[in-house]
C-alpha cells in the first residue's frame, strides 16, 4: 500500500479538493483507495455523504489512531491510502507526514502560500520525509509571471510534481455533487489534470521502489 498526505499550514491551499479528485482518479485506474480526514471541518466526509458510494471510503481519523488505522488498512489490501489534513500547523499534520510515502504540499502562486509552504518543506526534512510541492489554483494563462515565480521558488525548495493544477470551476462543481472532476466532467481540461497527476505519482513511487531494490 502507498500513503500519500496533503499537507501545508495555509489554509485555502486546496488540499480537500484536491484530495477528492485524486482519490477518484485513482480507483478509476485501478486502485483500492481509502481516503483519511484529519480534518476537523470533515470536507471529505460530508463529500462522502454526498457522493453516497462506497467506491471510495472516507474515514475520520484523529491523529492518536492513524498510525494503526494505516496499518489496519494496509492488512485488509487497500492499495492507496489518501489522508486529508487542516490547513494549519497541528499534531494531524505532522502525524500524516510520519506515515506518508509521500506528502503533497499545495500552495497558490502567492507568496503567502510559497512562505508558508517553505515551513511545511522544514518539517518534512525534519522528520526525513519524502515530500513534493504542488502549485494549484493556477491562473487560466499558465505561462505568467506569478506563475513562473512560483514554479521556480518551489523547484528551488526541493522539487515540482507535475502538472500545475489551473484553477477551474469543473473543481468546485464536482466537489459539490460529491464527485471527482474526472466523473464530473470526463473529457475535460480539470480531469485530464487530475489523471495526468496520479501518473506523476504512480511514476515517483516506481522510481522509489525501483532504487530501493537496486540498494538491497
Amino acid at each position: 500500500m502507498r500513503t500519500i498526505a496533503f499537507v501545508t499550514q495555509k489554509g485555502g491551499s486546496g488540499k480537500s479538493t484536491l484530495a477528492a479528485s485524486l482519490s477518484v482518479a485513482a480507483y478509476e485506474a485501478g486502485e483500492s483507495v481509502v481516503v483519511l480526514d484529519l480534518d476537523p471541518q470533515q470536507s471529505l466526509v460530508k463529500w462522502a455523504k454526498m457522493r453516497g458510494e462506497v467506491d471510495v471510503p472516507v474515514e475520520a481519523v484523529s491523529a492518536g489512531k492513524l498510525a494503526n488505522v494505516v496499518a489496519a488498512l494496509e492488512k485488509s489490501g487497500v492499495t492507496l491510502c489518501i489522508i486529508d489534513t487542516a490547513g494549519s500547523e497541528t499534531p494531524a499534520g505532522e502525524a500524516a507526514m510520519k506515515v506518508a510515502d509521500l506528502s503533497i504540499i499545495p500552495a497558490r502562486p502567492n507568496v503567502f502560500d510559497l512562505w508558508a509552504s517553505e515551513q511545511t518543506r522544514k518539517t518534512a526534512r525534519a522528520l526525513r520525509k519524502d515530500y513534493v510541492f504542488l502549485l494549484n489554483q493556477c491562473p487560466p494563462a499558465q505561462q505568467s509571471a506569478r506563475v513562473e515565480e512560483g514554479m521556480v521558488a518551489l523547484e528551488a525548495m526541493g522539487g515540482l510534481i507535475s502538472p500545475l493544477v489551473t484553477s477551474r470551476v469543473d473543481y468546485q462543481e464536482s466537489a459539490r455533487h460529491g464527485l471527482g472532476v474526472t466523473e464530473w466532467n470526463p473529457s475535460g481540461a480539470a480531469a485530464d489534470e487530475m489523471r495526468k497527476l496520479w501518473s506523476s505519482i504512480k511514476r515517483r513511487f516506481n522510481k522509489a521502489k525501483s532504487t530501493s531494490r537496486k540498494a538491497a
